[in-house]
């Protein structure tokens, strides 16, 4: 047909002119060329991860409605790191060099248990790549798998996209590991339906359907390469073959703000400005300069970002690996720490020994600041309420946390922030000294009465 004759599949030598021209930065390299013994090992790992079931499928956020990924995977790579894509971040199990000393310290256990860490020691490619996105899909249990749209291709397990955040110009390896057929399965085909009935991926010309595309057919242990700027000047897919399959997409990701480093540094930050009084075991702001201010509401959102990723889908993967365990639990901590140093900035505002001018400053802050918290919490508290979210079964389903009553006496300030922003007329008041300053003092007041 006219549209199958828009895309080639990557086969036959007369293509190569082709593929050198367009799909520049693209590689293939055959299983029978990969180094003895690694096929055994990387399947090996693959089938330990899917039996151990650390394969899940992501509930990912698309045009502001969340829906469940057609595979299932998991994100390995070095401990600490973190991926984020389509509003979703995926927290590392991390992998373990072969001979690594476990950790010294006799009160700890291993994060992971000898099966596992087996698996993921053997799933750790060379040492340029810090993360690989290991993917599990199986036609058979995928329903209304999509037809490619421009060129004819065939059913796509994923759809056209770019990996997103990732280092410019870094390359992108990926082996491809098809499970057999059983004994009996299949009959003879055509050339053309031999090949749609293995995996293959699919690249074109980013938002250019004119230049032909290319599917290139995968047999099982086959690796591919996208190096130069082909991730981004090209887009991919991913179209089903007849048996389930493997992959293991190694990367290197941005690590610039997406690493647990990053995120601790960020929280030492904030509270390098909070004073504790150690006589009167009271506290303080140490600067209430607007650039300060505004720098830690910043980080206080940011934090309250990380915790809800990680409850909402990170947390799944603790009943395999406690990595993640005891650094979540201290960034809550942290957390809270920055919840009372937004209190202590509210008492600063309601202050009428605040200089007039640096009240309204800081009530600007605010008032963007916890706008902006409350639109956050109530889209967390309703992803975690989603139909969608209370299919999963208990081990899986997100978590509903950070998230308290506003009489809980251990918080500073209330989860629903919306009586606060509401009385927002008093921050323009503030400057005229109307009645709104007394009735947002006088809210204050009560609320920290029920919380004592």
């Amino acid at each position: 047909s006219l549209r199958e004759s828009t895309y080639f599949l990557a086969k036959t030598a007369h293509i190569l002119f082709f593929w050198d021209s367009s799909y520049a930065g693209l590689a293939l390299r055959q299983s029978c060329a990969l180094p003895d013994g690694l096929h055994e090992r990387v399947q090996s790992a693959l089938i330990t991860l899917q039996r151990r079931g650390c394969l899940l499928r992501d509930l990912v956020r698309i045009r502001d409605r969340d829906v469940f990924t057609a595979v299932s995977r998991a994100l390995v790579g070095k401990p600490g790191y973190t991926y984020r894509y389509l509003d979703t971040r995926l927290f590392t199990i991390p992998w373990h060099c072969e001979g690594e000393e476990r950790q010294k310290d006799e009160k700890d256990k291993p994060c992971c248990d000898s099966d596992l860490r087996d698996g993921c020691s053997h799933s750790s490619p060379p040492s340029s790549f810090n993360v690989t996105l290991i993917n599990y899909m199986d036609p058979t249990a995928m329903t209304q798998l999509k037809e490619e749209p421009y060129y004819g291709m065939g059913k796509m397990a994923v759809g056209w996209h770019h990996d997103e955040n990732l280092v410019p110009l870094s390359p992108v390896a990926v082996y491809s590991y098809s499970c057999p057929k059983e004994e009996g399965e299949g009959s003879e085909k055509e050339e053309v339906q031999k090949e749609k009935a293995c995996w293959r991926v699919g690249l074109k010309v980013a938002w250019d359907i004119h230049t032909p595309g290319l599917a290139l057919p995968l047999q099982s242990g086959d690796c591919y390469y996208m190096t130069d700027d082909l991730n981004r000047t090209h887009q991919h897919c991913v179209l089903a073959g007849d048996t389930a399959r493997f992959s293991s997409t190694h990367r290197v990701v941005q690590c610039c703000t997406g690493t647990l480093d990053y995120i601790q540094k960020r929280c030492s930050e904030a509270l390098e400005n909070l004073h504790t009084d150690p006589e009167k075991t009271t506290k303080s702001l140490k600067s209430l300069l607007p650039n300060t201010l505004q720098h830690i509401e910043d980080i206080h959102n940011e934090v309250f970002e990380w915790l809800r990723q990680y409850w909402f889908q990170g947390r799944r993967y603790a009943r395999f690996c406690s990595w993640w365990t005891k650094p979540m639990e201290q960034m809550e901590k942290d957390w809270k720490e920055m919840e009372r140093m937004t209190q202590l900035l509210l008492d600063v505002v309601e202050d009428e020994n605040t200089v007039q001018e640096n009240r309204r400053e800081m009530a600007d802050i605010l008032l963007n600041a916890l706008t902006d918290r409350q639109q956050h919490r109530q889209t967390w508290r309703d992803r975690c309420q989603s139909s969608l979210a209370q299919s999963l079964p208990p081990e899986e389903a997100p978590f509903d946390r950070p998230y308290w009553s506003n009489e809980d006496p251990d918080m500073p300030l209330p989860f629903d922030l919306s009586e606060i922003i509401n009385l927002s007329p008093c921050f323009l008041g503030w400057i005229q000294g109307d009645i709104w300053t007394g009735r947002f003092i006088s809210y204050f007041h009560q609320y920290r009465l029920l919380s004592l």
